[in-house]
């Protein structure tokens, strides 16, 4: 009886090891280096920034802002709609208008 349990025991856990084993081995042998060009790729963030973040704004950063809540508020004025988020329309900066 005792032989019998260890056969079956081995029957139903061999192929779970077998998966096991060959996941793992599968997943390293993807993470090794080839010889092969590689491509890098580059996110839209990286190639536009030039420098470091900057930590301060700027007076035309001050001014955008605000331009860009009067276009807000007019908005909700006109039509009732208040702001959420995500939902800023396109919005064209003009930096020869007056200081808010």
């Amino acid at each position: 009886m005792k032989q019998m349990h260890s056969f079956l025991k081995l029957t139903l856990l061999s192929p779970l090891a077998l998966a096991s084993i060959l996941t793992a081995g599968l997943s390293a042998w993807a993470q090794t280096a080839t010889t092969s060009t590689s491509t890098t790729t580059l996110s839209t963030s990286s190639i536009l920034r030039t420098g470091p973040k900057p930590t301060t704004s700027s007076d035309q950063m001050v001014q955008e802002a605000c331009q860009r809540q009067k276009a807000r508020t007019a908005k909700f004025l006109q039509f009732g709609i208040p702001e959420r988020w995500g939902s800023e329309e396109p919005f064209v900066f003009d930096p020869k208008a007056p200081r808010c």
